[in-house]
């Protein structure tokens, strides 16, 4: 909601919004365990609720089915469970930190993200280059990766 008002009364007041729509690649699959546990600890998930999410996560494996042959199972690494109840909190969790890395203002949608700032003048415009720089030096040392051909720039504007 707080989105739509922003784009709202940017178009009230004349200004041009630039937004961009940022998708991970493969998001959900990429999380590697030892790092969202290490975030769950700072952002205070500990001791028992902790170790529950360390179970959860930990010896899973997963097999090919093709026709009626099965592969054998191998241990999954990284990711969290989709289709779970938890998977896309797990993910918020890991990503949470996205949007302290960049002055524009960042919304967080499972595996999407919104990027966007005003733009009235040229300064601002380089504002936010150096936000998606930023973000692209996050996902490099979070082990992830937006995918580039799903991402898109919208200019909002009267």
């Amino acid at each position: 909601m707080k989105t739509i008002q922003d784009l709202a009364e940017g178009l009230d007041n004349n200004t041009q919004i630039d937004a961009i729509l940022l998708d991970f690649s493969k998001a959900f699959d990429k999380v590697p365990y030892s790092r969202l546990l290490m975030k769950l600890d700072h952002y205070g998930v500990r001791q028992t609720t902790h170790s529950w999410i360390q179970d959860f996560l930990s010896s899973r494996t997963q097999s090919v089915i093709v026709d009626s042959s099965s592969s054998s199972s191998a241990p999954v690494t990284s990711g969290v469970p989709q289709g779970s109840i938890l998977g896309p909190l797990l993910f918020l969790a890991y990503i949470n930190d996205m949007p302290a890395r960049v002055k524009s203002t960042v919304r967080l949608f499972a595996d999407n993200s919104l990027v966007y700032r005003k733009i009235r003048n040229k300064e601002d415009a380089k504002l936010l280059q150096q936000d998606l720089d930023s973000l692209q030096t996050w996902e490099r040392d979070w082990q992830m990766s937006f995918h580039l051909e799903k991402c898109e720039v919208i200019h909002i504007s009267t």
